[in-house]
């Protein structure tokens, strides 16, 4: 692979003009497929196959509202017995009355009609009906309904507006333009000049402009969840950025060896470009291993996610290239830090910090997996769920109304649960809905249970029933279980068929399927990842020891998620909008990115300890000039990806928020301890062994040549007079 790659390193430098054009033609192209034909994205979590999902699917033609998106009008008097005064009454009614008449409202019944008031008589309750999917209702239709609510507002009373329309999620606030500005300082102190800095950064942009717009040209042909796009940036950022610095501070290495420029570029490509390329096909199989969940908007987020990457990685081994035969020599122009500048003749804290390691393994390991066990204690407690009003930021329109509710009907009034009652086969339709109904009322659990909707042709009934407990509670879940456990002892007494669907019990299932996927989905990323880097390095306790990094890793990041999301520690520090479960797809999202990225830092890492053993280095040497050459840009790269994924965490958003912490705390905790002293102690230990490989693999395993043994032994062969490339 080194050959391939210092040949495509040479062509990229000296045809520097073309490739430069070919990436802005690119971005163009991209960039007007995407205005020309951009979609709206999904903001629904769907999961074909759950009960929830597939009942939804059957009844949509008979109860085609079930369907379609939905909003709640909260109107509060300011004193208990308020909305039941007449000029109050009066002034709902008149807004509801305007709701009727916004384009695309299919229905609001009068609050006062059908009875939806607390019983302190303080606040009344509209449900909005639209006559089409939720995906389909405009900012414009959500706006004309706060406006229509103005008697209501005029009349003094307080009116929020919840509900699955104004239930907005994947909301980026903006915080990743800090995140660029702390990689920007974080590269400026490592590079220690303005032209080496802004190259990364720069390259990275263009990678996630052409990866931002493909996905927005795909959305108006596919359904592409509203998360898949922020995943995609935040992951096409941190990568893309990181990808540039190995490659580049390679080629400053190479240059202070004497090499000319277009050399050094050639073989920083070639041997850094490497560990690129198989980092980011780690990466990308491990997020388009997602699909092994069988979650088709999961599948969406990583194949979205992959896709950045793989962008990431063409932008790094071609137009990186050719943007350091435009800087030439002036590389390091415009110095900010001098010492940066500076590649030899003083002792680094990297490389002090690699002795320290070597002279005392067993103590760092000892002392590393017992702080990661304590961080790792609290994923133990792992409950996940799904974002809801109630996960919305403290004073927006959906938690006001959200609260409102819970405080004023109980918290089971925002977690409904619709039991559909198929009466066809029952001698006696309507008897058998009120039998259901009857048993139903009963289970622990149930607060009440509201009038039926039938649809006499079908024989079919809509049972909507009120849990006690909100949607995130446990107890909520055991009830949609105590439901669904009632089927055959329903049918047999009624002949009616019961199954349990409606937004709360579709969450529900969701977070069962997915944490379900969670074993699967590891055992086949870990697998593949052991045979790519088997094959990258041609051993077999290298693959194992940075699986079992990345599992001490993972547990880590998930101790800490619990920590802040489920129990609340930290609260002040991070403004958590709602404790409690953890969003369901956090672990398997996390998984999935965090794998890819610790493989990055185990690659760049472990090449160099390879590359100077191959050359002749003794075991605990290799080891510390591997680390030496390697920490000064390993921890930049993790600085700036924790930049980047913890510049998401100061936002709002009840998904992207614990997303960005999960990956920023996983980042932090890999690169810190598992990559820069967990490594290190375990190949000190292992000594000569950790090259160990069987005889009989090393006949059929391609050597991909990762460390540019081959190829410098080439180089070597070729004429030492080499006509010099001018920049």
């Amino acid at each position: 692979m080194a050959t391939y790659l210092y040949r495509l390193g040479h062509y990229c430098f000296r045809r520097r003009r073309a490739v430069l054009a070919v990436w802005i033609a690119v971005l163009i192209a991209i960039g007007g497929a995407a205005g020309a034909f951009a979609g709206k994205t999904s903001e629904e979590f769907k999961v074909p196959g759950t009960e929830a999902q597939t009942t939804l699917d059957r009844i949509k033609d008979t109860f085609p509202q079930q369907g379609h998106g939905s909003a709640q009008v909260v109107f509060a008097a300011p004193a208990p017995g308020g909305a039941k005064a007449p000029e109050a009454a009066r002034a709902v009614s008149a807004a509801v009355a305007r709701i009727a008449a916004v384009p695309g409202v299919a229905a609001v019944p009068d609050p006062y009609a059908t009875g939806a008031l607390s019983p302190d008589g303080r606040v009344a309750i509209a449900l909005v009906s639209f006559d089409h999917k939720l995906a389909d209702v405009t900012d414009r239709q959500r706006e004309a309904v706060k406006a229509a609510a103005e008697p209501a507002r005029a009349a003094g009373l307080d009116v929020a507006f919840g509900g699955d329309a104004y239930n907005r999620m994947a909301q980026v606030d903006g915080g990743e333009a800090v995140g660029l500005a702390v990689a920007g300082v974080v590269l400026v102190i490592t590079l220690g000049s303005l032209v080496a800095a802004g190259l990364p950064l720069l390259t990275a942009l263009v990678g996630v402009g052409v990866a931002m717009a493909g996905i927005l040209a795909l959305s108006g042909s596919f359904e592409i969840i509203t998360t898949a796009p922020v995943l995609a940036l935040m992951v096409g950022l941190a990568v893309g950025i990181d990808y540039a610095l190995f490659i580049l501070s390679r080629h400053r290495r190479h240059l202070a060896e004497g090499l000319e420029v277009d050399e050094a570029a050639a073989r920083a490509t070639a041997t850094a470009g490497s560990a690129v390329v198989f980092a980011g096909l780690t990466v990308v199989v491990a997020l388009a291993g997602l699909a092994v969940a069988g979650v088709p908007f999961l599948t969406v987020m990583g194949l979205a996610a992959s896709g950045a990457v793989v962008v990431a990685v063409l932008v790094a081994i071609t137009l990186l290239p050719a943007l350091l035969g435009f800087a030439g020599r002036a590389v390091d122009r415009l110095p900010v830090w001098k010492r940066a500048l500076r590649t030899g003749g003083r002792t680094t804290l990297g490389e002090r910090w690699a002795r320290f390691v070597v002279r005392r393994p067993l103590t760092v390991l000892l002392t590393g997996l017992a702080a990661l066990g304590l961080l790792a204690v609290p994923a133990a407690g792992l409950d996940l769920g799904l974002p809801g009003g109630g996960s919305q930021a403290v004073g927006t329109d959906a938690r006001k109304a959200y609260d409102l509710v819970g405080e004023s009907f109980g918290p089971g009034f925002n977690a409904p649960l619709v039991v559909v009652v198929d009466a066809h086969g029952a001698p006696q339709p309507e008897q058998a809905v009120q039998g259901v109904a009857a048993k139903l009322g009963t289970l622990n659990g149930v607060q009440t249970l509201l009038p039926p909707t039938v649809d006499q042709p079908s024989r079919t009934a809509l049972l909507p029933v009120i849990p006690k407990t909100g949607p995130d509670h446990a107890d909520t879940r055991a009830l949609v279980n105590a439901i669904r456990d009632q089927h055959d002892s329903l049918r047999a007494a009624t002949g009616a068929d019961i199954a349990v669907t409606g937004t709360t019990a579709a969450n529900i299932d969701v977070s069962t399927k997915l944490g379900q996927a969670l074993p699967p989905f590891l055992a086949v990323i870990v697998g593949i990842a052991v045979v790519l880097l088997a094959l990258a390095f041609r051993s077999v306790l290298v693959p194992l020891k940075a699986v079992a990094g990345f599992l001490l890793s993972i547990t880590a990041s998930l101790g800490a998620v619990v920590a802040v999301y489920q129990w609340g520690w930290l609260d002040g520090l991070i403004d958590v909008p709602k404790v409690g479960p953890v969003v369901s797809f956090v672990p398997i999202l996390l998984i999935g990115v965090l794998f890819g990225l610790a493989m990055d830092y185990e690659l760049f890492l472990v090449s160099g300890m390879k590359e100077q053993y191959v050359h002749g280095a003794a075991p605990r040497e290799a080891v510390v000039a591997g680390v030496r050459n390697g920490a000064r840009v390993v921890t930049a790269a993790a600085l700036i990806m924790v930049s980047v994924f913890g510049s998401f965490v100061f936002g709002h958003d009840p998904i992207v928020q614990p997303i960005g912490f999960a990956l920023a705390v996983g980042v932090l905790v890999d690169a810190f301890v598992v990559r820069m002293a967990l490594v290190p102690a375990a190949m000190t230990l292992f000594g000569r062994a950790a090259w160990w490989f069987p005889k009989r693999l090393e006949k059929v395993v391609p050597r991909v040549d990762m460390e540019g043994e081959q190829l410098i032994a080439r180089l070597a062969e070729q004429p030492a007079a080499r006509e010099p490339v001018g920049v």
